[in-house]
């Protein structure tokens, strides 16, 4: 079985940009991309295929992956060596942002070519990719999300909308570009390039990760994972710990499936990001969003699952379930794909949620 694993970053999407590969969604990308390479180059039938940015070339810079590489130097070649790969593989895996439309215009372009996509269908790519109609898609379903609206680029933050609150790009990834506004007088004009903004009321609460892998009649989800969101100025996604107290879990992972399993035809691995509010019985957890692709989460889930999770997933799209189970060991991972045992004290987010909302936290 030939597989194309291609990451956005490293594998030269950002050629046709002239922007270096730096800054946190390289990190991620890294870490996403060299996790899933190394398991699924652990499966004796998987042909591994991926391809990497030439400025990556110099010796110390090169990337450790296994699998067969294919170097691109120009914007060009990067689209074609795409095209090239994904029409010769049985499988393309693409990760990549949202933003500027690159998740879905890689994806679309696999379709193009004949081959054969191991993610969401276009249909829900579409609907996932924007912000604000996956909010509007999934209120009209009945699942809890937070009140907020779309702000037309270059305009002010009303006055009047229920503070605090966040922007947020409608096409994010990684937390990148999200303001935080305290009040009416720290009220701020959208960003300047031309692209529109989802406000959205501040909803306070644990922040969480759920993951599931996902066939035309299969939904299986993995342990949820606390997130480390960084709040300054803005929000830094860090990485995340878990697995989560069995009732911060079971509330997560119900209001999680909820969500996917109403959306579009998925495939493959899909990520909900999602916060569990003070209620004790759930009434104010609410879904944020959902990323129909590999999330940084992986990193985490690959080392608690006794099993190749990779190949899980490839049993599932196939439609050869197996019994999953994991590790009932607390662990920390980062974006740079550092997992640690434990617990930290200093990033433990359920200690502040304890601390925050007391005796209501209890499930």
């Amino acid at each position: 079985m030939r597989i194309f694993l291609y990451e956005f970053v490293t594998g030269g999407g950002l050629l046709c940009s002239g922007e270096a590969p730096v800054g946190s969604l390289l990190q991620e990308g890294s870490a996403m991309l060299a996790a899933l390479a190394e398991a699924l180059n652990r499966l004796p039938a998987v042909d591994l295929h991926w391809m990497c940015d030439q400025r990556f070339a110099e010796e110390k810079h090169r990337p450790p992956y296994p699998g067969t590489v294919h170097w691109v130097q120009d914007a060009a070649e990067e689209v074609a060596t795409f095209q090239q790969l994904s029409a010769a593989s049985d499988w393309t895996i693409v990760i990549a942002p949202e933003i500027a439309g690159h998740l879905l215009r890689r994806c679309e372009m696999v379709n193009e070519v004949g081959g054969q996509l191991l993610g969401p269908s276009l249909k829900a790519l579409r609907l996932t990719s924007d912000k604000q109609q996956t909010i509007e898609y999934l209120q009209r379903q009945g699942i809890s999300v937070p009140e907020g609206q779309c702000v037309p680029a270059e305009t002010l933050v009303p006055s009047d909308f229920e503070f605090p609150a966040v922007c947020k790009p409608i096409d994010g990834a990684g937390s990148l570009g999200i303001v935080w506004i305290e009040s009416a007088k720290h009220a701020v004009a959208v960003g300047t390039d031309r692209c529109a903004r989802r406000l959205e009321r501040y909803c306070p609460g644990l922040p969480v990760s759920v993951a599931f892998l996902c066939s035309p009649t299969d939904c299986i989800g993995l342990p949820p994972f606390q997130q480390f969101i960084e709040r300054k100025a803005g929000f830094a996604y860090r990485g995340g710990q878990g697995p989560l107290e069995r009732g911060l879990s079971g509330r997560a992972s119900k209001l999680a499936w909820k969500a996917v399993t109403c959306l579009p035809p998925l495939l493959g691995y899909v990520g909900v990001d999602l916060i569990l509010g003070p209620a004790a019985d759930g009434s104010e957890d609410v879904i944020i969003e959902i990323n129909p692709r590999i999330t940084t989460s992986y990193v985490g889930l690959r080392v608690l699952s006794e099993k190749n999770l990779a190949a899980v997933m490839l049993g599932v799209v196939l439609g050869n379930s197996t019994p999953l189970s994991f590790r009932d060991e607390p662990l920390q991972f980062w974006v740079d794909g550092q997992v640690q045992p434990g617990m930290s004290p200093l990033e433990d987010a359920l200690t502040k949620y304890r601390k925050a909302f007391g005796k209501k936290s209890r499930a």
